[in-house]
């Protein structure tokens, strides 16, 4: 979580408490990238398809920012998930270094809003590679470093 308002602070651990299904206590401490917010960073187990959940139950709130990832598994690919006020939400495929896999039709569909005129390429790919969020987003990762870290395990 890069920043939430005090009062949505416990609703966070509400909300992710129901996807983990277990209790959820985070470590907030203020935000200087945004006065008057806070943020907690913690990391979690679960099966695949919980990022997913998690992303869903963390968007409703519009002045959050935050991140949600899932490394890959045998079963599954990695994701991850941003989301900012002013973006929305982000999703990505993930491989097995990070690395952002994108699915051939996206990339045929940008290739086409290009070649009608109505993006720009580089703007399509840019949008793709999550660069717009992650431009937002990192004031708010830097503002972070030295955070305390909260590690939930969930055996699955």
């Amino acid at each position: 979580m890069h920043s939430a308002p005090r009062a949505l602070c416990p609703h966070v651990e509400w909300a992710v408490a129901g996807v983990l299904g277990t209790r959820v206590s985070l470590d907030w401490i203020r935000q200087p990238a945004a006065p008057g917010t806070w943020r907690s960073e913690f990391s979690w187990r679960g099966e695949p398809g919980t990022a997913s959940k998690l992303a869903s139950a963390l968007r409703g709130w519009q002045m959050l920012r935050f991140e949600v990832t899932a490394e890959p598994c045998a079963t599954a690919e990695g994701e991850r998930y941003s989301c900012t006020p002013e973006l929305g939400i982000f999703h990505a495929v993930t491989g097995i270094h990070g690395d952002i896999l994108i699915p051939e039709d996206r990339l045929r569909a940008a290739l086409l809003r290009s070649r009608r005129g109505e993006t720009e390429l580089e703007g399509e790919i840019s949008r793709l590679l999550g660069k717009p969020w992650d431009d937002e987003l990192e004031t708010f990762r830097h503002a972070g470093e030295g955070a305390p870290v909260r590690w939930l395990h969930q055996v699955v």
